[in-house]
């Protein structure tokens, strides 16, 4: 095997194994806590920026197939596990993870003690590194690690939005029919992708919603010129505050039509409502987070991945009220206004594989929509 290195800005080393493409990676050292959906995380725009450290110790035993896929191509800059498994065992699987990664050169390493990063990532916070299997200098290495960008004040939405307008038909996945087209639906949406995942797409096409996605560069009079129902605020990477022509869109459509937002769309709509974002430590990333809705009084189990946060504070005025609370730290995780048909959540309601105890928001969406 191949020997490979992973550094990170503040000199930390760990040695391991290639995994993927034999070369060099950089971007923002990150942890992910979901023991499965894999395949998701690598082809997520939001990851674009980022390498991915898996916590749980054996990846890739199911293989890779082509229908759990969020977009057309990965988009994390690395992937970091414990053990890849050389010997997918699902009927789904087509091929093995390593060589996925090789094919779609991208870098990674496995081999290293992951709960040991994980500590450091989770006490010092996340922090720009590369994953190389070059045989260059570790010394050398720390030095460009050190040089890195960095996420705050990039805008990265620009390297995953669709170029151009497109229409969306297709269903959730089914066990022996697998991806159908959803029947017609009686809602006229258009989506902002800012880094768009393909199941949110299928969640509101089943939800009974003509979905048209366009740029996140579209300005509000295009959108509203093709008289929506409703906007859809998009999942995407990097920093919220980097993206001010999609701020200046969404302000302008509040108010005018229902306005709904996922994860960097909750962020952009509460810097829109005039309020403020600000980096988390090290992110929200897995599928495992405990968020209470103030509304019902329910807890529910969510999939996450996001390192901003919005200052709930921040938008206090104006009829803006926090509507869900992160159990485990106790940041915002989303938005409503009193009078309009607006709200946001940071985590993800149409995860997959899961878990899907936020499914409702979909349809509290289309609720707005027809009784508007």
């Amino acid at each position: 095997m191949t020997p490979a290195v992973l550094v990170l800005r503040d000199g930390r080393v760990f040695r391991g194994r290639a995994l993927g493409a034999v070369g060099e990676s950089s971007g923002e050292v990150i942890f992910n806590t979901a023991m499965s959906g894999y395949q998701e995380i690598l082809t997520d725009p939001s990851y674009r920026g980022q390498i991915v450290a898996m916590t749980y110790p054996l990846i890739g035993n199911y293989g890779i197939n082509e229908e759990d896929v969020e977009s057309s191509r990965v988009w994390a800059n690395g992937f970091i596990v414990k053990e890849a498994s050389p010997t997918p065992s699902s009927w789904r699987g087509r091929m093995g993870l390593d060589e996925y990664l090789a094919t779609n050169k991208v870098v990674g390493i496995q081999g290293i003690d992951t709960r040991a990063l994980t500590r450091h990532l989770r006490d010092h916070g996340a922090q720009d590194g590369l994953v190389s299997s070059t045989g260059e200098d570790v010394t050398r290495l720390i030095e460009r690690a050190r040089a890195l960008p960095g996420l705050v004040g990039r805008d990265l939405v620009k390297e995953v939005t669709a170029d151009t307008p497109y229409t969306w038909r297709e269903g959730p996945w089914d066990l022996v029919r697998g991806y159908q087209p959803a029947p017609a639906g009686d809602c006229k949406v258009v989506a902002y992708d800012a880094g768009m995942k393909t199941n949110i797409l299928r969640q509101l096409a089943a939800t009974g919603c003509d979905v048209t996605v366009v740029p996140a560069s579209t300005p509000a009079a295009a959108v509203l010129e093709m008289k929506p129902d409703g906007v859809f605020l998009s999942n995407g990477p990097g920093d919220p505050e980097a993206v001010p022509y999609l701020i200046e869109a969404t302000r302008a459509l509040i108010g005018k039509v229902p306005v709904f937002g996922i994860c960097l769309g909750h962020q952009i709509l509460g810097l829109a409502a005039g309020g403020r974002t600000y980096k988390l430590p090290f992110g929200h990333h897995g599928a495992n987070h405990p968020v209470k809705d103030f509304a019902t009084g329910k807890v529910e189990i969510t999939s996450q991945n996001h390192g901003f946060a919005v200052d709930p504070e921040s938008v206090a005025k104006g009829g803006w009220e926090p509507s869900h609370l992160n159990l485990n730290d106790g940041t915002c995780e989303g938005l409503r206004h009193t009078e309009l048909p607006v709200f946001s959540v940071q985590y993800h309601p149409e995860a997959s594989p899961g878990p899907h105890d936020s499914n409702y928001l979909f349809h509290r969406f289309r609720d707005l929509m027809k009784k508007a």
